[in-house]
């Protein structure tokens, strides 16, 4: 299941493949329901996917 090119994750959670692009380059975070679709997609725990950069003034 890890081994699917940017395309096939992409019509996998319903997006486009410049959007798994730029989730991938760090240019845009996606949506809570869309960052647990892919951990979903791939049997982990959502923070094994993502991990939050932002300062304790974003909170």
């Amino acid at each position: 299941m890890h081994n699917l090119t940017q395309e096939q994750l992409a019509e996998k959670i319903g997006v486009s493949r410049q959007t798994v692009i730029a989730i991938e380059s760090d240019k845009y975070l996606p949506s809570l329901g869309l960052a647990f679709k892919i951990a979903h997609l791939f049997e982990v725990k959502i923070e094994e996917i993502f991990i939050y950069k932002g300062g304790k003034d974003e909170d």
